[in-house]
């Protein structure tokens, strides 16, 4: 039996488990002024896993970051933002591996155990002096952590709560501030989690993503950390178990972008063997963190003013709930009519049969927050007074029970302004 929520929340972001280190500078890709440049460094080669875009153009630097992890091990991870390193040919495969190249000869790790990623504008050069400049300053930063860090050791104090020190929480959640793109608000978490045998585990995360996300996956970013003894194949199945209930449910405005991926790594510095009954919690602790992260991404959608939860249940399989749930959240019509707070429930009916997920119209219930709305497939008589106040709360969800089986699905989006418009009509100024 799972003990659920047995972990709690710590400081630290992706720097809170033993180990790992991270931090980031403002390199100037794009903006003065703004954080573009991170790195996340771990003290002992790690064993890694990622979950990738299925958008067939790919972006250079993630196309590196799956010839390096095929291996299964990495142990730093580089990120820009201001520039996709998208589209670009030759020169985008050259500025990829010059990042690696950079974060190996500054950390002194292989070069094929440094991820990369970017994310930005797609089809521009990148800015080379100024990333690998980046690059530079950002491992000075953290070699000066990890400096810190082993000095305080020396001179008697044991490690703080979050297995490195104080000073790692803001190096943290400056490398959190310098994935960002559009994004209105930092996406961090960390957890802690005591294991049956004594000893604990920590995981730490950060994402970012407001615009071009739909399922499998959209413009996001997420890296994870934790300082668990796993092997490289079993993080690859939970990641990818994690990333299909959580990052894959979360849809903004129906675009898949060139760069998404979601990366792991596991240092094992924890020094716990994990029973299977930690096995257990680690995974839905796991599961709980990119649940996290991936409806901080729906709530700052470009442009958003409300979040908006669709939860299928009665479905026959899991895979058509979460197709009904995807295809519900991402309608263009649904998402505008929560943005004027209508309660057309007939888009919702409408998005739900062409999803491609199996059900009867003629079956299916439909709740705004706790009314009904639509009952066996028919209109009810309902208050469009009380339907517009559960529409024009920050937060709303819709229910669909399609009384065919057992499984359920939950997606997280976010409702249609103007203001999407206006941003991404000058994303490139």
């Amino acid at each position: 039996m799972v003990k659920k929520g047995i972990w709690q929340s710590i400081e630290g972001g992706v720097a809170a488990p033993k180990g790992f280190y991270a931090d980031g500078v403002q390199a100037e890709i794009r903006y003065k002024d703004k954080y573009d440049v991170a790195l996340i460094f771990s003290q002992v080669q790690a064993q890694g896993a990622a979950v990738y875009t299925r958008n067939l153009v790919k972006a250079h630097p993630l196309c590196l970051s799956q010839t390096h992890l095929e291996n299964g091990l990495a142990q730093a991870i580089v990120i820009n933002s201001g520039n996709a390193n998208a589209c670009m040919g030759e020169s985008g495969d050259q500025a990829a591996l010059a990042m690696a190249r950079e974060v190996s000869a500054q950390m002194g790790v292989a070069l094929e155990d440094v991820v990369v990623a970017s994310t930005g504008v797609i089809g521009e050069e990148m800015p080379m002096e100024r990333v690998l400049k980046g690059i530079q300053a950002a491992a000075a930063e953290v070699r000066a952590g990890i400096a810190a860090v082993e000095k305080k050791q020396e001179d008697e104090t044991p490690e703080g709560e979050t297995g490195n020190n104080a000073d790692a929480a803001s190096g943290a959640r400056r490398a959190a501030l310098a994935i960002m793109t559009t994004d209105l608000t930092v996406k961090e978490r960390a957890y802690e989690l005591p294991c049956s045998q004594g000893g604990l585990i920590r995981m730490g995360g950060m994402a970012k993503g407001s615009g071009m996300i739909h399922p499998n996956m959209g413009t996001m970013l997420g890296f994870l950390t934790t300082d668990a003894q796993i092997a490289a194949p079993e993080l690859q199945r939970i990641l990818r178990e994690a990333v299909d209930e959580s990052f894959n449910m979360v849809t903004v405005d129906g675009d898949t972008s060139t760069n998404d991926m979601v990366a792991i790594l596991a240092n094992g510095a924890s020094g716990v063997s994990l029973s299977k009954e930690d096995m257990d919690n680690f995974t839905q602790m796991l599961n709980d963190l990119c649940k996290y992260l991936a409806q901080e991404i729906a709530r700052d959608g470009e442009g958003a003013s409300k979040f908006l939860e669709i939860a299928v249940s009665g479905a026959e399989t899991k895979e058509d709930a979460r197709k009904i749930a995807r295809g519900v959240c991402g309608s263009s019509l649904v998402k505008t009519a929560i943005f004027g707070a209508d309660a057309n429930w007939g888009r919702i009916l409408m998005a739900a049969g062409y999803a491609g997920g199996k059900f009867d119209p003629g079956f299916v219930d439909i709740w705004l927050g706790d009314l009904p709305v639509a009952q066996a497939g028919r209109g009810l008589p309902f208050s469009e007074e009380k339907a517009a106040a559960i529409l024009s709360q920050k937060d709303v969800q819709i229910r669909l029970d399609l009384h065919l089986g057992n499984e359920t699905a939950t997606a997280w989006g976010c409702d249609l302004t103007y203001e999407y418009v206006k941003i991404n009509g000058s994303y490139r100024s």
